[in-house]
């Protein structure tokens, strides 16, 4: 572990909000354990261990029921990690890949059936080596063939230079955590607004409202950030994610207690309704769509 990393909190407080029943993270991580599947040698930052158990017992304490797990830069390309949480799930599970260009279809096909639904393309210049869009391109046309859907992550100052090749992305694109903004800005700010505007312009564009211990700029409780999360609920409430970020790799400033993440959700989503869809319904579709279809033919009990 690098020296400056920050650990997972060790005690999580036990969250006053009580999720609805079925509620999903829909953006959480697993690190090793490193001496079972070790971090990728072009890895800028070397994170703790995070296992698979220690997600799951965040998950049943902070009172919800599944996760959405992300494949992390520190694993790079591979996805052993993620893989195996997702297998020994139980189908409570589902996972965001970092894939090859070159992956073959038969992989492909084994990283679906283990519940992979998603890559993700990461645009932050200080976690990853750039990679030319045309290969992102090529990947995104074969995923999508599977039914798969597109994570982006990139921060701010950079939307407006990357909008063109965005919307050619031919499948859902999932933004991760808002796309960045700087939250010493108003929300009225312009560079906020252009973010707002590929989301009205562009229906097959969602996004995660998370990460508020990243963007704050006054730490815990984050309300810099609370305006920031409730104006895209609000305005999009079937297009909405919420995920911890757990363990909350490479943060510097303090470590996050998910206990007080988890007590923010009723701050930005302020009626049941709003409530359901972030944390249910709305990852449901995207994660899950078979159970729904399942569900609304009666084949579900």
């Amino acid at each position: 572990m690098d020296a400056d990393y920050l650990p997972f909190h060790p005690n999580p407080a036990k969250p006053s909000f009580v999720a609805p029943p079925g509620a999903v993270d829909a953006h959480c991580h697993v690190f090793g354990p490193a001496v079972t599947f070790p971090y990728a040698a072009e890895r800028k930052y070397t994170p703790c261990d995070a296992p698979k158990s220690k997600l799951v017992e965040l998950r049943d304490h902070l009172g919800f029921s599944r996760n959405v797990i992300v494949q992390a830069s520190c694993h790079g390309r591979n996805n052993a990690a993620l893989l195996d949480a997702l297998v020994s799930s139980n189908g409570l599970a589902r996972g965001v890949a970092v894939i090859d260009p070159d992956i073959s279809d038969i992989e492909l096909e084994k990283m679906d059936a283990a519940g992979v639904r998603a890559v993700r393309f990461n645009f932050v210049k200080r976690l990853v080596d750039s990679t030319p869009k045309e290969i992102f391109l090529r990947i995104a046309d074969r995923i999508a063939k599977l039914g798969w859907h597109i994570v982006v992550y990139f921060e701010a100052p950079d939307l407006e230079e990357l909008v063109p090749f965005l919307k050619k992305l031919p499948a859902i694109v999932v933004v991760d955590h808002m796309g960045r903004p700087d939250v010493l800005n108003n929300p009225s700010h312009p560079d906020f607004q252009r973010f707002v505007k590929l989301m009205e312009d562009n229906q097959n564009f969602w996004t995660k409202v998370s990460c508020p211990e990243r963007l704050t700029t006054q730490g815990p409780p984050y309300d810099d950030v609370i305006p920031f999360s409730r104006i895209l609920v609000e305005m999009f409430p079937d297009r909405v994610l919420w995920g911890t970020d757990w363990p909350h790799p490479n943060m510097k400033s303090h470590v996050p207690d998910e206990g007080m993440l988890v007590d923010i959700i009723p701050k930005i989503a302020k009626t049941t309704e709003l409530q359901h869809k972030l944390l249910v319904a709305n990852p449901m579709r995207l994660y899950w769509p078979e159970e729904i279809a399942a569900s609304s033919k009666g084949l579900l009990p």
